[in-house]
Formats: structure tokens, sequence, C-alpha cells
């Protein structure tokens, strides 16, 4: 325990140089000069002391909120090194039950014979397109179900955005995601094996997914931040720009459960929850009018599960248990 607990410790400088890490060095880079044309659109008087302000104000990077979230970063990696690894979903019995029953319904595996190339292009195509797919059903999900809101609460309580907001997370929704990515390879390793056989592999860049490179490094880090970064009309009717997600956390009740896309548009365009950027050009960040009271480590924990227990539990118990704690859902 304590050798994971340590390696987890020594790990996080990583994350700036990893990939497939949302603060890997390269993404910060980029989404600063994607910056460059909103700060000149929006002041002006300009200079290079200017700009470093209008990318670091106080009052966002060293506000509270903002605190908590590097916090969060290193307890929620502590949290994760030392429960998750024994527990959580495996991609290696998803592929295989994906695969025997792809026999079971439609025999024996097609192993088509198409140039590796291709495979390699529809293999790497594949990973990305249910890989966001499901990120969009379990983001809904924690959106639409009562007690799994109370979890997902905890990344909607920041008070303001930055980079680091990302990691804002309760603990449980961390093991979901987890478990999601298991189930998501899983699926696509198994219907990867039933039409091409073993020798899958992706296309990526520097490790990551070539695909989940080039969104990432088209701003991600944007989505979480005070710069309002639009792409227009019609390339976000198909993918979630950095402004469209900040709409998704406006404390707005018209915006409440909208944009909840991670790159595509295409499942909110769906499920008739995509908002573009020019339909909602001025937001401020929250839950809403009743503050969710995640002001400490403690809170950022704890209420959480006692307000998942009160929306599991019957009606009336539940409702004093949420009555209580003061904080509901706008």
């Amino acid at each position: 325990m304590l050798e994971q607990l340590w390696q987890a410790i020594v790990g996080l400088p990583h994350y700036l140089i990893d990939a497939n890490k949302r603060i890997y060095i390269p993404y910060l880079l980029s989404a600063i000069v994607m910056a460059i044309p909103v700060y000149l659109a929006s002041e002006q008087v300009r200079s290079g002391r200017g700009f470093a302000k209008f990318l670091f104000p106080k009052k966002v990077w060293l506000c509270q909120s903002a605190r908590l979230d590097y916090v969060l970063l290193v307890t929620n990696t502590l949290i994760k090194a030392a429960t998750f690894a024994p527990i959580v979903l495996t991609m290696v019995p998803v592929a295989i039950f994906i695969t025997d029953t792809l026999e079971a319904l439609f025999g024996a595996p097609l192993h088509l014979a198409w140039p590796s190339g291709v495979i390699i292009a529809v293999f790497t195509l594949m990973l990305f397109i249910v890989d966001d797919l499901t990120r969009f059903l379990l983001h809904l999900a924690l959106h639409k179900v009562p007690f799994l809101w109370e979890i997902h609460k905890v990344h909607h309580s920041a008070k303001v955005l930055t980079p680091f907001t990302i990691y804002r997370s309760h603990p449980i929704e961390s093991y979901f995601y987890a478990c999601r990515m298991a189930l998501t390879q899983g699926i696509v390793v198994g219907l990867g094996y039933h039409f091409f056989g073993t020798g899958l592999s992706m296309y990526d860049i520097l490790g990551a997914n070539a695909f989940v490179f080039i969104f990432n490094i088209f701003g991600a880090n944007l989505r979480h931040s005070h710069i309002r970064f639009t792409w227009g009309d019609r390339l976000e009717n198909w993918f979630i720009s950095p402004a469209q997600h900040q709409i998704h956390h406006s404390d707005n009740p018209q915006h409440f459960d909208t944009n909840l896309g991670s790159a595509l548009a295409i499942w909110d365009r769906m499920f008739g929850s995509l908002i573009r950027a020019s339909q909602a050009p001025h937001i401020s960040i929250g839950v809403g009018k009743y503050d969710a009271g995640h002001d400490s480590l403690i809170a950022i924990y704890g209420k959480p599960m006692l307000l998942a227990v009160g929306a599991l539990l019957p009606h009336k118990l539940g409702k004093r248990l949420v009555q209580k704690q003061s904080v509901k859902k706008p």
C-alpha cells in the first residue's frame, strides 16, 4: 500500500509529460496560443504583461475554489492508488465476452484481410467514437440519476474554471470513469478481434490516440477556463468547443444538462441537449442559486455520499437527509 501511494506521488509530475493527460505541457501551450486571438479581440491596449494577466487573473487562479482543485488532484490520485487497482473493471473479460457473443450470434470471426493501414485507421476511429459515446452516456446518467448527480455535483461546484478543474471530481465518479474506460476498450477490442483478428493497433501521437491528441491540442484546456473560445455554429454542430463546455458549467437553469458531450456534439444533437456558443453569449459558473457547500475537502468527500444515500432512501427519509444538508439540485 505504501509503495502504491509513493509511486502515485512520484508520478504526479509525469502528468505534464504524458500525452494521455489533459495537462500535458504541449496541450497547455496550445491553449495559450489559442487564447491570443481572444485577448486581441477583447482588449484595446495590448502588451505581453497584459496578456499574462489575461491568462492568469488572480481572482481565478488563487480563489478558494481553484486552490481546492489543486489539492484534489493530489488527494484523488492517492485515493485512486490506494483503492481502485484491486477492484476496477478490466478490459480482458469484457473483450472475451464481446468476442464470444458475436461468435455465438454470427458464427466464426471474420478476420477480414484488409490492408493493415486501413485496419489500424478503423480501429483507432472505433476507439475514439466508442470512447466518446460512453463518456456521453455516463455523463448523461450523472446528471439525470438523482444519487449520481449528488456525486457529480462536486465537479459542478467549481466557482471558477482552470485546466485543473478536470480533476475536481469525487472518487466514486472517478471509479465510474475508470470502469467506463475498461468497458470501452473491451468492447472495441472484442469487435476488432471479430472483424480483424489479433493484429490490432492504433495510430497514436506520442502514445495517445491520434484523434484524442488532436482534440486535446486544439484547445481542450480552454474548456475549463475563463477564456471563451468558440468555433462557430457550423463546427459546433459536430464538435464541442471550449465555449460550449463552459455553458455546460453555467449556473443558468436554461443551461442545465446541456452540452454533455466530450469531443463530439452529435450525441447532444441526438438527445436534444446541444447549445451553441452563440445562443449563450454571457454565462456565470456554478450549480445555480443553491451553493453546493463544497468549500473543503471534508465537504467535497462527505456531503455527496450522504446526499447520494438520501436520494436512494424512501422518499420521506431521503428528503429529511437532504434538508439537513441544505443542498439540492436547483
